[in-house]
């Protein structure tokens, strides 16, 4: 037994003893592609074929188990990764007909049942944290009808051309393409599918994104059209779905997480977002929509709950001036929120 902090070489040691006994499907050292430890705590990355995840629920439970009693830690959370056949030297996210997209390492989708739950101060704000973590970001808004990323980046005007190539509107060493970009701000958008179709693929495929670490992608909210198009064109890492602690934006937000896993794409976590509302003036501390709904639904799906984000008047004002909350507010707690989301989100994709 183990009583001080592990080490990473102490626990795959142990991983390597117990795992070979899981047969069906077979899980090996190797398929371990991460390994977290924090105080009272461990989270173990497996890759896994997403089809294999719901016959490895029990597989799960239990590694959890034999690791916790091990080391007898209060926390062991097993996160079940997308297995990436014939990888060689670093991800490869896409494929090579993509030739404009290879140099993006990671396409993440940010993804959310209903609207209305926050999501888009999601994205940017974890686009931001991860440009704070030294990564090379870039944010999509693949929100066709209702394009929010120019606002909330505090990005106007239109995008120039160099070829065929869009370029990528910049500010805070993000690159962001919209179509709120390509059309005035109150001009509707009435559209059918194929024409949605067809705009999300040219704002994806025909930008000179150049090399990325993490392509931040915002979903519109649903499981509709938009979604669709883009699991079946890119391949993506994971998706991140978000909530409010609410019965039901918790019932819009599985259906979400049941799409992504239907389609092979790993969801790396929930995040619930206006969990809470502190008062400046008095401290006191109120649950107006609920608390703890996405982490209880998270628990009980076997997926990582990536954090919660209270309701904050400073993430509103600052999304409305374009100057978002990790941005003009770093110092914060709620800047700290969205940081360690990124940590999270970052270490399963490594």
């Amino acid at each position: 037994m183990f009583r001080k902090q592990p080490t990473k070489q102490q626990i795959l040691k142990v991983l390597e003893q117990f795992l070979p006994s899981f047969k069906s499907p077979s899980i090996d050292l190797e398929a371990v592609s991460g390994i977290s430890i924090e105080p009272d705590k461990i989270i173990v990355s497996i890759a896994i074929n997403p089809q294999d995840s719901q016959s490895l629920a029990s597989t799960k439970l239990e590694i959890e188990r034999r690791i916790k009693a091990f080391f007898e830690i209060k926390s062991v959370n097993v996160i079940w990764t997308k297995h990436q056949s014939g990888k060689t030297s670093g991800p490869q996210v896409l494929s090579p007909r993509d030739s404009n997209l290879q140099q993006i390492r990671n396409i993440i989708a940010v993804a959310s049942g209903k609207g209305g739950v926050g999501k888009s101060t999601i994205t940017i704000n974890l686009a931001l944290a991860l440009r704070d973590l030294g990564f090379k970001v870039g944010i999509l808004d693949a929100d066709i009808y209702g394009p929010s990323v120019p606002k909330m980046m505090g990005i106007s005007g239109k995008p120039t051309f160099a070829g065929s190539l869009i370029q990528p509107m910049i500010r805070y060493n993000i690159k962001t393409m919209s179509m709120g970009y390509l059309i005035s701000e109150d001009t509707p958008v009435i559209w059918r599918g194929p024409m949605i179709q067809k705009a999300l693929q040219q704002i994806l495929y025909d930008v000179d994104w150049g090399e990325l670490d993490y392509l931040v992608i915002d979903l519109p909210p649903g499981t509709g059209d938009v979604q669709l198009t883009l699991v079946q064109k890119v391949s993506l890492s994971g998706a991140v779905i978000v909530s409010t602690p609410q019965d039901i934006a918790l019932i819009d937000a599985l259906k979400g997480y049941n799409m992504f896993l239907k389609v092979g794409v790993p969801v790396l976590g929930l995040v619930e977002n206006m969990s809470y509302f502190r008062c400046e003036s008095c401290g006191h501390h109120s649950e107006i929509f609920g608390h703890g709904g996405a982490r209880r639904e998270a628990l009980a799906k076997g997926v990582n709950f990536l954090g919660e984000i209270p309701l904050d008047k400073n993430i509103c004002k600052s999304s409305d001036r374009g100057e978002p909350m990790v941005e003009s507010h770093s110092d914060t707690g709620v800047s700290a929120a969205y940081l360690a989301i990124a940590k999270k989100v970052m270490e399963q994709l490594q």
